[in-house]
């Protein structure tokens, strides 16, 4: 009772640590709540009856924040909490109760804690009736293990590494924690897991599991997956059947757990809960060096999951029937145009109407059902989503998804800064466009992205007016101000990443026993399920070169523009003396669009002198709901003393906007801060928020039968016209 009670303390003061960086009070720790929170969990591999005594905390906790109105508590402590219940070895079923009227309780609350909160109770109904059955789903869809049944969830994590932006340090540190973990936990070994897993939390202390994971050490390959399907069996059938029928559960895992430890081995009297790992998931690491890179691997993932997809394994190619001249049998073209009615078939007149027979054929999908497709998979954004909304509507996630299970995830997580996620929304969007024009041959899953700030390479080929480390992760630090437990969670690994990978390896201890990086990243992917969606833009650029055909390129982050003086007109220089402005300013129009929360925003035009301006997407700070662009132009102002500088003005709000330069002068764009994607010689540029490919093509068709196509018809109409990034995070958009 002792050692009780001294565990529970040492909970609940961690516990009151990580709720105390909630409220900011940082100057007590010695860490962050991230690392509170990696070592709480931690603790659950070193004693696994710990997994009661932090259930009871934490949700003590909840129920005291729901009462005293700290709401900004709970989406970290459900989160904390339901990682705890998935790798707990046993939990009492008065904690899942409580648990579940909990969860229950806050579907009252506002978006997005009635979302969580929902989900979390659906799973914890599950999990009541058959224990572990989070633990189980969890490992066999990361881990890609093979099932009997007929469909089989696969998931497939991408981790791109842009060796231009991220340090060679970093992407080895990356790339040795990820091998040796799959090194160390292979299939054979996570089929172990979920079976001593999934009895242990359905028996408890009515079993001997070390004795069970002897048995299992020394059985064959082919002997593992065969206790191993029984269980996922088992699992399965106990969880489609209604009621919450726990004792048959039981009763099912017992007779398992007797025909594997079938040999006359002493049981040990007092049974104890063993330790059981939780594998992290098969992540793959790329060198982003390709820009078609991100579109080649989902290719890749389709292919692999083509042989579990229904539509496919639906159709069965039926016995043909035998040529009357020989063994051989009739070959019947699988791709056909005719009707497939027998009189219609050519020849028909001329067989014996025995022989006739219905082809099995499959009929080829035309630009209808390709339509049908397409406002399938793109009719999945969330409503609201053109420029001029609040961001609070069309950056949340709206809906649960009503079948998570149907189809394989496919997770992309990014390394790096602005610079990084510039580069993902260009590849996304050209994977959409790709998407669009073969919707039947292109990926269909789950996509979801996720974003891990880490600092670049500090020797970066940027310009003299490089940017300071804070300002090239502002979409990040925009997801740690509406969502502070991503903050603490996922903005502290910037300079973390950076720090361990310059760290010496220590030669005695295991690469695999403590892998923070991974931990924290796969906590990231298990539990980031709330996308925030961003605007991505597009920019039509002009030059002054007229034999030079315009180009369009995409922005997620900024634009930024900067004036420089074309050749030609350095050579005719006039010998009068020039002013600051001359040399550092010249004549720009502009056109823009106001940006107003109604959508009826008015058309502006202004001339002005100016040496820059920067045309920022990302708002400043959470208070700035407005989904639009944010114009900041820098003039020449003349101070009290006759002097000229240079000072930015205020910022314009607009939806769409249009820039020339009004002299021999021609503008240079860099996109997202990447002195990779730089335009020189621009005479003109425009910028308009990026449409939906899918929807473009389906407004194209649509202009053909119904006219001019200003206005939507036929499919496009019902489908979203913007292409919107959505980034996950663990809460979304905090109200």
């Amino acid at each position: 009772m002792d050692r009780s009670a001294t565990e529970a303390d040492m909970v609940h003061q961690k516990v009151q640590a990580i709720l105390r960086g909630l409220d900011g009070q940082h100057a007590a720790l010695h860490s962050d709540p991230g690392m509170m929170r990696w070592t709480l969990h931690k603790s659950l591999d070193r004693n696994p009856y710990s997994g009661n005594i932090m259930v009871g905390v934490l949700i003590k906790e909840l129920e005291k924040a729901e009462l005293g109105d700290n709401l900004h508590y709970i989406i970290p402590l459900l989160h904390t909490l339901m990682y705890a219940i998935t790798k707990a070895a046993y939990i009492s079923d008065e904690l899942y109760e409580r648990v579940y009227v909990f969860c229950k309780k806050i579907l009252t609350l506002p978006k997005p804690y009635c979302t969580i909160g929902l989900d979390y109770a659906q799973k914890i109904k599950t999990e009541k009736k058959v224990p572990g059955f989070s633990y189980q789903k969890m490992v066999v869809s990361e881990q890609n293990l093979k099932r009997q049944q007929d469909f089989q969830q696969q998931d497939k994590v991408l981790l791109f590494l842009d060796p231009g932006l991220v340090s060679e340090a970093v992407c080895n540190t990356l790339l040795r924690e990820t091998q040796v973990c799959q090194m160390s936990h292979t299939s054979v070994l996570c089929m172990h897991y979920v079976i001593t897993n999934s009895i242990q939390a359905g028996l408890g202390n009515d079993c001997d599991i070390a004795l069970l994971q002897r048995v299992l050490e020394n059985q064959t390959t082919e002997e593992v997956e065969l206790w191993f399907q029984e269980v996922l069996s088992a699992v399965e059938r106990s969880e489609q059947e209604g009621g919450g029928n726990r004792r048959r559960h039981s009763e099912r895992l017992r007779e398992i757990y007797d025909k594997i430890v079938t040999s006359p081995q002493e049981e040990d009297p007092e049974s104890k809960l063993q330790r059981i790992p939780l594998p992290s998931p098969n992540i793959s690491v790329h060198l982003w060096t390709d820009d078609d890179q991100l579109w080649k691997e989902l290719m890749l993932f389709t292919h692999e999951t083509q042989a579990t997809d229904g539509e496919i394994e639906s159709f069965k190619m039926p016995e043909l029937a035998m040529d009357s001249e020989g063994n051989e049998q009739n070959r019947i073209s699988v791709w056909s145009n005719d009707s497939g009615i027998e009189r219609d078939l050519p020849g028909a007149e001329e067989k014996e109407p025995a022989k006739l027979h219905r082809k099995p054929c499959i009929k080829k999908k035309g630009p209808d059902l390709d339509s049908a497709v397409l406002l399938q998979n793109l009719t999945k954004a969330p409503k609201g989503s053109r420029t001029g909304t609040l961001q609070r509507l069309s950056g949340q996630s709206t809906e649960v998804s009503s079948c998570p299970d149907t189809l394989p995830t496919a997770r992309v997580i990014v390394l790096g800064d602005d610079r990084a996620l510039g580069r993902l929304a260009k590849a996304y969007y050209s994977f959409r466009k790709r998407e669009a024009r073969r919707p039947h041959r292109t990926l269909k899953a789950n996509l979801q992205f996720f974003c891990i700030p880490v600092h670049g390479e500090q020797a970066d080929s940027m310009s003299d007016t490089e940017e300071a480390p804070s300002e090239m992760h502002e979409l990040s630090k925009y997801l740690g101000q509406v969502d502070p437990w991503y903050d603490r969670n996922i903005n502290t690994l910037c300079d973390r990443i950076s720090r361990i990978a310059l760290m010496p390896l220590c030669p005695s201890r295991d690469a695999a026993s403590d892998p923070f990086i991974l931990d924290v990243a796969s906590y990231y992917l298990r539990y980031g399920l709330q996308p925030v969606y961003f605007q991505i833009y597009n920019v039509k650029i002009h030059f002054r070169d007229l034999t030079l055909e315009p180009v369009e390129d995409v922005f997620l982050t900024e634009l930024k523009v900067e004036m420089q003086d074309c050749a030609f007109a350095k050579l005719n220089t006039m010998t009068r003396k020039k002013t600051v402005a001359d040399f550092r300013g010249a004549g720009i129009q502009v056109h823009y669009k106001k940006a107003l929360a109604s959508n009826r925003g008015k058309d502006a035009s202004l001339v002005l002198r100016s040496a820059g301006a920067i045309i920022k997407a990302i708002p400043n700070k959470d208070s700035e709901d407005l989904v639009c662009l944010n114009i900041c132009t820098d003039e020449p102002v003349k101070s009290s003393s006759g002097r000229s500088s240079l000072g930015n003005s205020e910022g314009r709000k607009a939806s769409s906007v249009q820039m020339r330069s009004l002299e021999l002068r021609t503008l240079s764009l860099q996109l997202d801060k990447d002195s990779r994607r730089t335009y020189a010689n621009v005479s003109s540029f425009e910028v308009a928020p990026c449409q939906e490919p899918g929807y473009s093509l389906q407004k194209m068709r649509a202009s053909r039968v119904h006219g001019d196509g200003k206005e939507d018809g036929g499919l496009s109409r019902y489908m979203t016209k913007s292409l919107l990034l959505p980034i996950n995070t663990f809460a979304g958009i905090i109200q």
